[in-house]
């Protein structure tokens, strides 16, 4: 049973001379204090009226042009082609990091779990219940055109957003019951009580949009004209699918301030456009593309030997991997009844050889992924400890439990490396014969109604057919009618969002505290249904909903936690999401222009803001 309840958010207004502040009780913030920053546990490592954050560099110059391939997106982005400029709803393809382009009430600290401060907003007020925020917005915000940014702006940001955005903000706008205009520069967000502490960050973390320039132009519309904006950048040049630049804005309002000093140092943020992987390697080695993060395992290991590397133009590095959560996984589409049988899946899942491909198409270079969470504190081993235990048996009261979630954690079993296991394909076959399916005389699996058991694995680049090419055939080997289909980056993206395939893969970064409307996008039963969810799968269960719940509800970092590992550990029995392989490092390659922060921040790392362009370098290339 789901209990709608009230979820307070934890709060620090800031302590003279602190380094570290101290954590603050939940009664402490029902003051009607102002605040600077906001945290669902109640941590904040900066001051009030802090100078930058420690991992920037003021100090660094302004200038030069950032020439790269975005490796992560938001919303209806694409790295491979786009065909509006408007980013915020589920229809088109949109260029990514034209968020760059708009501000926030608040922002994120990329070194700490879950801290956000005050940015276009000065303060922010918490009700005695948790329910009403009250955000006094600065003064000095301005649009590119001048205009003061007011508490009107900002409420038509949230109420549209919420009606009418993509569903990574209608989801998790929900609560919202109202957007109060108090005066020009105060704006009130009342929400319902079902908001938990972590989605409130994301809540005020959402892009403000200009009401008096939508009040002429279409929300939702796709379109190339440029919107009016207020962040760092402005969009520049730009021909629609090719390549797009984004322009520093130099009086930028807020480029004094803490939340902004120290980053985004390029003059010009250019983004070419490639539908294959080896035409963006092909522009990389002649200097057209000037960072590359590199995502194929052959090409990583093989073919980084070409004369830039060798006479030290071009640095070929290893940076550790965020303090984050990690996906990548397959999906099969249980909106088709033929997925539905969670023997069916496992089977499909029992099919992929990891440790052959590994060693022959990774060079083995990845490491088997057992969760979606791969790489934190949120991932389950062993049996369940006491907290977790006791979370597992709340829930069996109201919701049946899969079997073996009070074992050790299950572990995808690991194959003898030949690439057709025969205790692999035997469990295999003999699940997919409990499942109801049996072998005709052509080879194929057939149903009681005589259909093929068939399953199309859609991908969007050609590269994934060296990949994916073995397991489809072992896949048939076994009686399943499996195949690859190929198409292009917008039919991929429109397939994807309308849940028209059979199985597909997705590799995302989770925030380093998840929040429940961020797992509700992808695994809750709000989105099995919404179009333009990442919920490819179509889960929709009661005790997945319960999870999250809980998850939502935590007060502590350790029942957060708990509530996460426990959802890995029901996931793991599932098999919705089918966890395939992992790395513990970014594979990066540059030419040698860039200056950089010897230390990387611990949850996210935005190069195109942190990096910026060593002249001297890059005068000695030819760059400069």
């Amino acid at each position: 049973m789901i209990i709608n309840r009230r979820r307070f958010l934890a709060c620090t207004a800031g302590a003279i001379g602190a380094g570290i502040l101290p954590k603050l009780s939940l009664a402490s913030n029902r003051t009607d204090t102002p605040l600077h920053g906001l945290s669902a546990f109640g941590d904040l490592k900066y001051p009030k009226d802090f100078s930058h954050f420690e991992y920037t560099s003021p100090e660094a110059p302004k200038g030069g042009t950032f020439n790269f391939q975005p490796s992560y997106w938001f919303f209806n982005q694409n790295t491979q082609t786009f065909n509006t400029l408007n980013s915020f709803v589920r229809r088109g393809d949109a260029p990514p990091r034209i968020e760059m382009c708009f501000d926030s009430l608040v922002v994120d600290a990329h070194d700490e779990a879950d801290a956000v401060y005050c940015h276009l907003a000065e303060s922010v007020e918490i009700s005695a219940d948790g329910n009403r925020f009250t955000f006094k917005i600065r003064d000095i915000a301005r649009w590119h055109d001048g205009t003061a940014i007011t508490a009107e702006d900002v409420a038509f940001s949230y109420l549209t957003l919420k009606e009418q955005g993509h569903p990574q903000f209608s989801l998790p706008l929900g609560p919202l019951v109202e957007a109060v205009v108090v005066d020009p520069l105060t704006i009130t967000l009342v929400f319902d009580g079902t908001q938990s502490a972590q989605d409130i960050l994301f809540n005020a973390s959402v892009p403000i949009i200009s009401k008096a320039w939508y009040s002429t132009h279409e929300f939702d519309s796709s379109t190339l004209t440029p919107p009016l904006t207020s962040g760092p950048y402005k969009v520049g040049r730009f021909d629609a699918g090719s390549f797009i630049e984004y322009e520093r804005v130099d009086d930028y309002w807020a480029k004094d301030l803490g939340t902004a000093k120290g980053i985004n140092h390029f003059q010009t943020i250019h983004i070419d456009f490639y539908q294959e992987r080896l035409a963006a390697f092909e522009a990389f080695k002649k200097g057209d593309i000037t960072f590359r993060q590199e995502f194929t395992s052959k090409r990583w290991a093989t073919e980084y030997e070409f004369p830039a590397v060798q006479d030290g133009r071009v640095i070929k590095a290893l940076f550790e991997d965020e303090k984050r959560p990690g996906m990548q996984a397959w999906c099969l589409n249980l909106r088709r009844e033929r997925f539905q049988d969670r023997r069916v899946r496992d089977a499909i899942a029992q099919c992929f050889d990891f440790e052959w491909t590994n060693t022959n198409l990774f060079y083995g270079i990845y490491e088997r992924s057992q969760s979606i969470f791969s790489g934190s504190q949120y991932q389950a081993t062993g049996k369940p400890d006491a907290a977790q235990t006791a979370l597992l048996e709340e829930l069996a009261t109201e919701h049946e439990l899969p079997a073996g979630v009070f074992d050790d954690a299950y572990i995808q079993p690991p194959s003898d490396g030949s690439g057709r296991d025969r205790n692999k394909l035997r469990a295999a076959s003999q699940l997919l014969n409990e499942a109801g399916w049996k072998t005709d005389d052509d080879g194929f699996l057939r149903n009681e109604k005589g259909e093929t058991l068939d399953v199309e694995f859609l991908i969007r680049a050609s590269v994934f057919e060296r990949i994916y090419g073995p397991y489809v055939e072992t896949m048939r080997a076994v009686g399943i009618n499996a195949s690859l289909r190929l198409v292009d980056p917008a039919q991929y993206q429109a397939r994807t969002s309308s849940f028209d395939f059979d199985m597909v893969g997705l590799a995302l970064g989770w925030t380093p505290t998840p929040t429940s409307s961020s797992l509700d996008g992808v695994l809750g039963s709000k989105s099995a249904q919404l179009e333009g969810s990442r919920n490819w799968p179509g889960i929709s269960d009661p005790l997945i909903d319960a999870i999250i719940s809980k998850i939502g509800a935590a007060k502590t970092r350790e029942s957060h936690e708990s509530a996460m590992v426990v959802l890995d550990r029901v996931l793991r029995l599932r098999r919705e999401w089918i966890p395939n392989w992992t790395s513990a490092n970014h594979r990066v390659a540059y030419w040698d222009i860039f200056g950089f922060a010897e230390k990387k921040p611990d949850y996210f790392w935005p190069v195109e803001a942190l990096w910026w362009v060593d002249k001297e370098k890059a005068a000695k290339l030819g760059k400069g």
